[in-house]
């Protein structure tokens, strides 16, 4: 077969890491999110109440002790108690406006996630205010996951036992790295006995399942701190390890640092590294009986360590999201939050009016929801046919025939009565999804 499997992606599948996203979390891309459609956001509000969709939180906690070095997303390091309060009185006062419209109104969420930032940079009291002013809006007895992500040298007892109680089901502990050297240099808050100290005690109190996170491919990484880094990963036994791969998008510290030194590659592992390393934490997780389930993760025991958060949105769930630079997702429209922190603050503050933060907006459009729930599903190395005949009426097989004949081609999947990648397709999937974007889609940046 003459016809290769190409990409503009910045890495060019094995080369050195460039600048530039790619891990692939949406569809459509976000560059043609447009607050001309910010009306379209709005009118969901004023339909019905579906009665077969699921709902979510997604609560974004925009503060840091520091600013990772890699770090892409809307944090700030600058924030005082008072401003931290004004926040949650404001979040609280958007999610109050969300719960009086028709397509919300009675709704009781599925899951809810918290997201940073840290959001464990919250104090307890800071917590309880947040958290209990949630429950009185959206009651959380239907809720089978309270996903929160913390930092782990925010994680006093005290603080623990907080999140505990708020009624958390899964903690994630962004750890990324074992080393103090390696932390340092990333400028990552947390040191290694920290780290230690919070899951100990996390662990004695009895969080339903427990994640960590990891980064294969921090400044300065080596083969042999990654393989300590993975051989203390399992000694710890978390329920579930995430790995990312490390990428250098346009608004972060190293890409700054780049731009001003006149260099087009960042100090950091080349992709073939990241992949290996990547490829060698899951040989290493499987053979101490973890079962690998996307190209991120791998859980202890899959049938009892769900997602919940994840497997909604890739099957098509809202996600009502609150919160500066928040995404959400309400009837087949996609909406961001204003991204800057005051500006947030004060439109939510002037307004008692539904969506009054959201500044852009794009409601799915043609084969754009099959797109987007199918790119999403391959990045769990398994893709349903029947699901998608069922829901959509097509069969993704005969659809996307000439992309996956390409990846068969490769070895790098086997289609069936399934898809299934391989582990070489797993290990670069986000690389691999943009051959099934629809073509005006393909030039875009995106994350």
């Amino acid at each position: 077969m003459s016809e290769q499997i190409t990409t503009n992606l910045p890495d060019k599948a094995t080369g050195q890491t460039e600048a530039g996203n790619y891990f692939v979390s949406n569809y459509p891309p976000f560059s043609f999110w447009t607050p001309e459609q910010v009306a379209d956001a709005l009118a969901v509000l004023d339909r019905p109440a579906p009665t077969d969709v699921d709902l979510g939180l997604y609560v974004h906690i925009p503060f840091c002790r520091k600013r990772c070095h890699f770090c892409y997303f809307k944090v700030y390091t600058d924030k005082n108690s008072k401003e931290i309060r004004r926040y949650i009185d404001t979040v609280l006062h958007e999610m109050r406006q969300y719960a009086a419209t028709s397509y919300l109104q009675d709704r009781r969420p599925k899951f809810i996630y918290f997201g940073g930032g840290t959001p464990s940079y919250l104090s307890a009291d800071q917590l309880k205010e947040l958290t209990d002013g949630m429950k009185a809006i959206f009651p959380w007895d239907d809720a089978v996951e309270v996903a929160f992500e913390a930092e782990p040298g925010t994680l006093t007892e005290n603080r623990l036992e907080r999140i505990r109680k708020m009624g958390v089901t899964r903690l994630s502990l962004g750890i990324e790295n074992f080393d103090d050297h390696i932390l340092e240099l990333n400028n990552r808050a947390h040191r290694s006995e920290e780290v230690h100290k919070a899951y100990d005690y996390a662990r004695s109190i009895g969080f339903d399942q427990i994640n960590i996170d990891l980064i294969a491919g921090m400044v300065d990484e080596t083969d042999a701190n990654w393989a300590d880094c993975v051989q203390k990963t399992i000694d710890m036994q978390p329920d579930c390890v995430t790995i990312y791969q490390m990428e250098i998008p346009y608004n972060t510290t190293i890409y700054a640092e780049m731009k001003e030194s006149g260099k087009s590659t960042a100090p950091v592992a080349d992709w073939h590294t990241k992949r290996r390393w990547v490829d060698e934490a899951f040989a290493a997780l499987e053979s101490a009986g973890y079962t690998v389930t996307s190209a991120y993760t791998a859980v202890k025991d899959p049938d009892r360590i769900k997602f919940v958060y994840r497997d909604a949105l890739w099957t098509g769930a809202d996600l009502l999201g609150l919160g500066v630079s928040s995404f959400g997702h309400l009837g087949g429209t996609h909406y961001q939050n204003e991204a800057n922190f005051g500006p947030y603050l004060e439109k939510m503050e002037a307004s008692d009016k539904a969506g009054a933060a959201i500044y852009r907006a794009r409601t799915m459009q043609g084969e754009e929801p099959l797109i987007r729930e199918f790119i999403l599903q391959m990045k769990t190395g398994h893709v349903d046919i029947e699901y998608f005949k069922t829901k959509f009426g097509v069969d993704v097989r005969e659809r996307f025939s000439r992309q996956l004949a390409l990846l068969a081609d490769a070895q790098l999947a086997t289609v069936d009565g399934t898809i299934q990648l391989s582990r070489a397709g797993l290990l670069q999937v986000d690389r691999l999804l943009l051959e099934f974007f629809l073509p005006e889609h393909k030039g875009a940046r995106y994350t």
